[in-house]
């Protein structure tokens, strides 16, 4: 955020990249791309709105075309209509009825500015601040330098191409959020121009589908990197020679063949370590569906052995996290200091990537049913007639499941020496 003191035309041009106040609501924006080149400098003016009472936020045009004695008084006009109980920016609306009414066009608005306005009324609408930074980074970086001055209503297929072609293929998904921004903005555009039918050059259906190939067939599928199985145990082995309350979530992730986010969650209160079994609430799963993990006795083993260090003797509470931060008391720990284990054992595989180790070993090496395996791991069984017939979750047969795996982790192996295995080497998940 900017200095709030008043600004000068020096100050205007020469700012970097934030919000200034001017006084009295008006704003200047400075935005830039990824590579921190100024792209736009935006006049906004911050208002209560007499007819409701909330804030609003008016777009009054961008410099240089709007100076700063344009955007001033631009922004005492709309002060003198909030004094007499007028919000702007329905005044605005009704005076483009009027003009639409009357025949005639008002002025066509640049795809910046219609972006702008676009983003504007979304603000409210959008319960994550970084939204309008992710729409505002894409927008300036694929589309403004090709269509941003150019007004709205004369964007053409051949522009959408030349933005888009060189990303399609090399950046799919950037490439498939810029497409469908840019249609975003110039349906937007079309709508408060009065020009509802406008056919949009960004449309995929029947537009660009005719010249693009579908994003699912050229979206690069990344696997996680994993740790062939045969050399799991041999990590195992360095893994618990290691100090730390990182190092030990990450025995219990690869012992549990549970996802990152659910160990680090995890609380005391959901564990009933009698009875070896982990409950993940449903919030806390990918699927939205309650989980229930068998729990080998090693597994088990390296719970009890976690100290209550606020009460020693004491049980842990319920709502305590299994697995907090040393760096911030109370917080889980980051999904970084469980990759740092990895890397601190040169071990170029992903923390991800030892549910595809576990999976491989039960499908090559042991005798335990596929669905077994697909219900330790929390996936759903694909294919609807076999689910009909899966309505149990194996628990007992998991729990056999995960004792044989933990069995296998624990076995003693000749070669233990620190793993440095090539990507080469490593299995896809």
């Amino acid at each position: 955020m900017g200095t709030a003191s008043k600004l000068t035309d020096v100050k205007v041009k020469t700012a970097k990249v934030g919000r200034y106040g001017d006084g009295a609501g008006l704003m200047l924006e400075v935005r830039a791309n990824p590579s921190g080149t100024v792209t736009s400098r935006n006049w906004t003016m911050r208002f209560t709105s007499p007819a409701t009472g909330k804030a609003r936020w008016m777009g009054l045009g961008q410099y240089p075309g709007v100076s700063l004695s344009d955007a001033r008084q631009a922004a005492g006009d709309a002060r003198k209509l909030i004094s007499q109980g007028v919000d702007p920016i329905d005044q605005r609306a009704g005076e483009r009825e009027a003009m639409q009414a009357a025949g005639q066009a008002p002025k066509a608005r640049t795809f910046d500015q219609a972006a702008s306005l676009l983003m504007e009324s979304k603000r409210e609408g959008w319960r994550n601040p970084k939204h309008r930074a992710q729409w505002q980074s894409t927008l300036d970086t694929y589309a403004s330098p090709v269509i941003g001055t150019k007004a709205a209503a004369a964007v053409t297929f051949d522009d959408v191409l030349t933005i888009l072609s060189p990303i399609w293929t090399a950046k799919p998904e950037t490439a498939s959020r810029v497409r469908g921004r840019i249609e975003a903005v110039l349906d937007y555009a079309a709508v408060i121009e009065g020009a509802h039918e406008r056919s949009n050059p960004a449309r995929w259906k029947g537009r660009l589908d005719k010249v693009l190939p579908a994003p699912k067939k050229v979206r690069k599928v990344e696997h996680h990197a994993a740790l062939p199985f045969g050399k799991a145990s041999a990590f195992m082995k360095q893994l618990r020679a290691l100090p730390g309350t990182s190092a030990q979530a990450l025995e219990f992730t690869i012992l549990t063949a549970a996802r990152s986010g659910e160990v680090r969650g995890m609380t005391w209160g959901e564990l009933d370590l009698d009875n070896a079994a982990w409950t993940v609430p449903a919030e806390r799963m990918k699927a939205k569906v309650e989980h229930r993990v068998a729990l080998s006795n090693e597994a088990i083993a390296l719970l009890r052995a976690i100290p209550n260090n606020d009460k020693p003797g004491a049980p842990h509470p319920g709502d305590a996290l299994v697995f907090p931060s040393l760096l911030k008391p109370g917080r889980p720990l980051s999904d970084m200091s469980l990759t740092a284990v990895l890397r601190r054992a040169k071990v170029p595989v992903t923390v991800h990537g030892f549910r595809s180790t576990f999976r491989d070993w039960a499908g090559e090496t042991t005798s335990h049913a596929r669905q077994t395996v697909e219900h330790a791991l929390a996936h759903r069984i694909p294919d609807a007639a076999e689910a009909a017939y899966a309505r149990g979750s194996h628990f007992v047969k998991r729990r056999k499941l995960m004792q044989d795996w933990a069995d296998y982790l624990g076995k003693a192996m000749a070669d233990v020496t620190p793993i440095q295995a090539s990507k080469a080497n490593m299995a896809a998940a």
